[in-house]
């Protein structure tokens, strides 16, 4: 007999090495696109994520990245202030009350914050929330934080302007660089802390 028919027909070795040739250059793709993966991606990324622990626990950052919240902002000297003017530094801005307790007990290590890195471009924003009617007590409280500038949302446009919608006090938000909020944190902590400091040192770094 001559063997099977077509239907039981043998591979034939030319048709295996165009199988064997197929299968590397497969293989060699994929080994290429993990190997430009690890290349152009930052080991870690960019998140601040792992950065979250310690004093920064509370630390949570945003899925979609917003620019600098259209908060309508006023200085000491009830001159209006564009938070757009401090890109190129890494901002953290603050909300805060001086009817809020919390607020007042973590504002002395913004201050800190803000004079350790006094020569590199960091600015702490604390701005004041309180009525019109307290804001020279709220003037006189910063003015005992060295460091730190006197800002006032008189009109509570904060409430409207940052998404997702602030639910609380104190609640800070940092942004890069860029303009670009990185992270929000919601609540007291300490932002003199080794921790703290860690997150500012990479968006300084990045």
């Amino acid at each position: 007999m001559s063997g099977a028919g077509p239907a039981g027909a043998r591979p034939t070795l030319g048709g295996l090495k165009w199988v064997v040739i197929a299968a590397l250059v497969l293989g060699a793709a994929a080994v290429l696109y993990v190997i430009l993966g690890s290349v152009t991606k930052p080991a870690g990324g960019d998140s601040l994520s792992p950065l979250a622990h310690g004093a920064m626990s509370k630390l949570q950052t945003p899925e979609q990245p917003h620019g600098y919240p259209p908060i309508r902002l006023i200085d000491a000297d009830g001159k209006p202030v564009d938070l757009a003017a401090l890109k190129g530094k890494v901002v953290v801005l603050n909300l805060w009350a001086t009817w809020c307790a919390p607020c007042k007990t973590e504002m002395p290590t913004l201050a800190a914050l803000q004079r350790a890195y006094a020569a590199q471009p960091v600015k702490v924003v604390a701005i004041s929330t309180d009525d019109p009617a307290h804001a020279d007590q709220a003037k006189a409280f910063i003015a005992q934080q060295q460091g730190l500038t006197f800002y006032h949302d008189p009109t509570f446009s904060y409430m409207t302007a940052i998404t997702p919608r602030v639910l609380g006090l104190p609640t800070t938000l940092i942004f890069d660089k860029s303009g670009m909020e990185r992270g929000v944190v919601q609540g007291e902590t300490n932002w003199s802390s080794p921790e703290a400091h860690a997150v500012i040192d990479k968006l300084l770094g990045s």
